[in-house]
C-alpha cells in the first residue's frame, strides 16, 4: 500500500536521528500485535489533530479509536477507550501532555498503561526529559513524515525502544545535567551486578547485538536479561530504563563511565 508522503503540517522532513529506531528494532522485525493497534490523538490545534488521526487511519493495522484537544480530555478519552498508544501534544490547556501522561501511567487497574509518544516541535525541548520522567516511550517531532510517524507507532505498540542511541544518550544527558536529583542507588538494590551493568549499558543506548558484544553471551540471553531489568523495576521499556539508570545516580552525565 502506498502512503502519504506528505506530513499533518506540510513541514520539512525532520532530522532522521529524531526519530530513528534503535538498531535492535526495524520496521521489518518489530512484533506484530493480534489486533489493530488502537490509537488515540491529543493535540489542541483541530488542523494538526485531524491530519494525524487522518493519515493514521490509511493502515489496516491501526484504528483510530478517539481524539483530543486537551491533557484533560485525552485522559478520559483514554480511560475510555483504552488505546495501546497515544500521540500526545506537549503543551495544550487545561492541563498539558506531560501532566496527562503522570496521570495515565499512575491509573491502576487490569489493563496497562497507553504508551505515550510525545509530539514537540523541537528535539531537545526540555518538556520532552520531564515527559519521558512522567511515563512517556518517546517523542516525535511534529514535521515526522508519514512513513516514519507509522513505523514510531508499530514500534512503540511492540515494546520496543523508539529513540535512536545517540538521541537517548543526548536527550537524557543533557536535561539530567540541567535538572540534577538526588541519586536513589537504593531503588537498584533488587538487581543482580550483572543486571546492574545491563542497565548501564542500556543507558549508553546499545542495542541488542551491541550489548551482547560487551558482555560476551548471545543476543537472547540479552533479551533475557533486559526483560527482568524491567520487570525488577517495573518499568515498562527501555526508554524508561534509561531515564532510571540516570535518575538513580547508576549513570552520571558526562562522565562517560558508571557511578
Amino acid at each position: 500500500m502506498t502512503t502519504p508522503e506528505a506530513t499533518p503540517g506540510d513541514a520539512p522532513e525532520a532530522a532522521p536521528e529524531a526519530v530513528a529506531k534503535t538498531n535492535a528494532a526495524t520496521a521489518a522485525d518489530v512484533p506484530t500485535q493480534p489486533g489493530p493497534v488502537r490509537i488515540v490523538v491529543a493535540d489542541d490545534h483541530e488542523v494538526v489533530r485531524a491530519g494525524y488521526a487522518g493519515l493514521l487511519a490509511t493502515q489496516p493495522d491501526f484504528t483510530v479509536v478517539g481524539t483530543a484537544r486537551d491533557g484533560a480530555e485525552a485522559v478520559r478519552v483514554c480511560r475510555e477507550q483504552r488505546p495501546d498508544v497515544v500521540l500526545m501534544d506537549v503543551r495544550m490547556p487545561v492541563s498539558d501532555g506531560i501532566q496527562a501522561t503522570a496521570e495515565l501511567m499512575g491509573d491502576a487497574g487490569p489493563a496497562q498503561p497507553p504508551r505515550v509518544l510525545i509530539l514537540t516541535t523541537f528535539d531537545l525541548d526540555e518538556h520532552v526529559y520531564d515527559a519521558l520522567i512522567a511515563g512517556a516511550s518517546g517523542f516525535l517531532l511534529k514535521d515526522v513524515t508519514a512513513e516514519r510517524l507509522f513505523d514510531a507507532v508499530r514500534v512503540v505498540a511492540a515494546g520496543e525502544a523508539l529513540l535512536a542511541p545517540g538521541v537517548t544518550r543526548r536527550l537524557i544527558a543533557e536535561f539530567a545535567r540541567l535538572k540534577p536529583r538526588a541519586p536513589r542507588r537504593d531503588a537498584l538494590a533488587v538487581l543482580t551486578p550483572r543486571e546492574s551493568e545491563v542497565l548501564r549499558l542500556l543507558a549508553e543506548g546499545l542495542s541488542n547485538p551491541e550489548l551482547a558484544g560487551r558482555l560476551h553471551v548471545g543476543e537472547e540471553t540479552v533479551k533475557t536479561h533486559v526483560s527482568r531489568v524491567l520487570s525488577k523495576l517495573g518499568l515498562r521499556d527501555r526508554t524508561q530504563a534509561v531515564v532510571m539508570a540516570y535518575e538513580t545516580g547508576l549513570v552520571v552525565p558526562g562522565a562517560g563511565s558508571s557511578a
